[in-house]
């Protein structure tokens, strides 16, 4: 199928297409990298009467350190984050995970915002945002706010940006040292989305397993630190917790005894990576 017909929307300014978003509401769609967006507007899930393309908008293309956190602005792509060549040491956790997401040629166009804004629950941007308790920057013509990722991300495939919001950037925390960070996902192909992904954050006193792919956003709990069998029923509870269902991709049972043992090897691989 093709799209149903629509007026194309090229601003010079963020401004410009804030006041867009201002004028058409929910008749208009903002198009950054269109990796998601095109698929949804080819099936026609998506109807919208004007897109407003941001993709070349220099102001919104840009990484930087601002108070504590790696600001990732509406233009940057996935491939331009994997790049960044501070990334490492900045937020190991991404850099961890963006080789998993999709495949080269799709990370080149697809946006690191457009994924968070997609809300796929096995997506693993979104996962990365909730593991860090990072923050998404919304901007319209009426102000600024700032929600945290478990309030910004409602469920699949819906947030609570309003009609008239632009995703202006995201804020993932920078790495704590002493904080080990581990990623891992098992998909049907490399480049797939996640049957189940696990993202592990290990401190002195915490650890933190972050899940995609079985519930409807990404889920996380926070144990103090466990061992042996007392963290194999910490996973198995959690496991339950996230009421996975059976589908056509993976039965209920097989996704949970991924979670079990996925999450104990990111939580060691994670105690092992302290630094």
């Amino acid at each position: 199928m093709k799209p149903a017909s629509f007026d194309y929307l090229r601003p010079d300014t963020a401004d410009e297409a804030v006041a867009a978003l201002s004028e058409h509401g929910g008749d208009a769609r903002i198009l950054a990298g269109g990796q998601s967006l095109m698929i949804l507007l080819n099936m026609r899930f998506a109807r919208p009467k004007l897109l407003i393309d941001i993709g070349r908008l220099d102001a919104l293309s840009e990484i930087r350190i601002e108070n504590g956190a790696l600001v990732v602005g509406a233009a940057v792509t996935q491939a331009a984050l994997e790049r960044h060549p501070t990334l490492p040491q900045e937020a190991p956790l991404l850099a961890a995970a963006l080789p998993w997401l999709g495949h080269y040629q799709t990370r080149n166009r697809g946006t690191v915002c457009g994924s968070i804004a997609h809300a796929d629950p096995a997506a693993e941007l979104p996962l990365c945002l909730v593991a860090l308790g990072g923050e998404v920057t919304l901007r319209s013509k009426r102000a600024r706010r700032t929600l945290g990722a478990e309030e910004f991300l409602l469920g699949m495939l819906a947030t609570a940006r309003r009609d008239d919001e632009l995703i202006e950037a995201v804020r993932f925390p920078l790495h704590r040292p002493g904080t080990g960070v581990a990623f891992q996902e098992v998909a049907q192909r490399h480049g797939d989305f996640a049957l189940v992904a696990c993202a592990a954050l290990v401190s002195d006193d915490k650890v933190r397993l972050t899940v995609g792919g079985v519930a409807a956003r990404p889920m996380t709990k926070d144990w103090q630190d466990l061992d042996g069998s007392a963290l194999d029923d910490a996973l198995n509870d959690f496991a339950w917790e996230l009421g996975a269902t059976d589908d056509h991709h993976a039965s209920a049972k097989y996704r949970r005894e991924l979670v079990r043992r996925i999450g104990r090897t990111v939580i060691e691989e994670a105690k092992s990576c302290r630094h």
